[in-house]
């Protein structure tokens, strides 16, 4: 690393502290040359690799993860930083693992599995893209395997209501 203002290649760290959301370290420093200083961050560069259903392989991205949660959660009680919270917390499981591939079925199921416990709705959309459902009764099976929770209604309570 060099200094950006003088290119010199010794600094000295002032301060180090996490930076959460980004799952970095922020680290302050001052060259020892010029003496100004200016801010790093580092983070652990273990690329995982996806595999996907066609076969092709390409990194894993948490800010893809982030899309998708996003687009399932949309108009739900999920927000925009829960679902960002969600990824990343499936982005540390799947580091935790210590494995260098995954395939986007284990992806997906770990993501289900979050959804399913918070917001039934985000689980059925996800669910929908995720496993392509090819006609009603795909979906309607789906449905059938959630429990409402906190007293919510059933597909077949709500249908019959109207």
């Amino acid at each position: 690393m060099h200094c950006p203002f003088c290119h010199h290649e010794e600094f000295k760290v002032t301060d180090s502290r996490n930076a959460t959301e980004t799952n970095a370290i922020r680290r302050r420093r001052e060259c020892l040359k010029c003496l100004r200083r200016f801010t790093t961050f580092e983070t652990i560069d273990l690329t995982i690799q996806v595999h996907k259903r066609d076969g092709r392989y390409e990194d894993f991205i948490e800010d893809k993860l982030v899309r998708g949660l996003d687009a399932a959660c949309r108009h739900t009680r999920i927000s925009h930083e829960q679902a960002r919270a969600l990824a990343y917390q499936i982005s540390s499981e799947l580091m935790e693992r210590q494995v260098r591939e995954v395939s986007t079925k284990e992806i997906g199921e770990l993501v289900m599995k979050h959804l399913q416990a918070l917001d039934t709705i985000a689980y059925i959309r996800f669910a929908c893209v995720y496993r392509r459902f090819k006609d009603v009764g795909e979906l309607m099976d789906a449905l059938e395997q959630v429990t409402p929770k906190d007293g919510a209604e059933t597909p077949e309570e709500f249908a019959t209501k109207e």
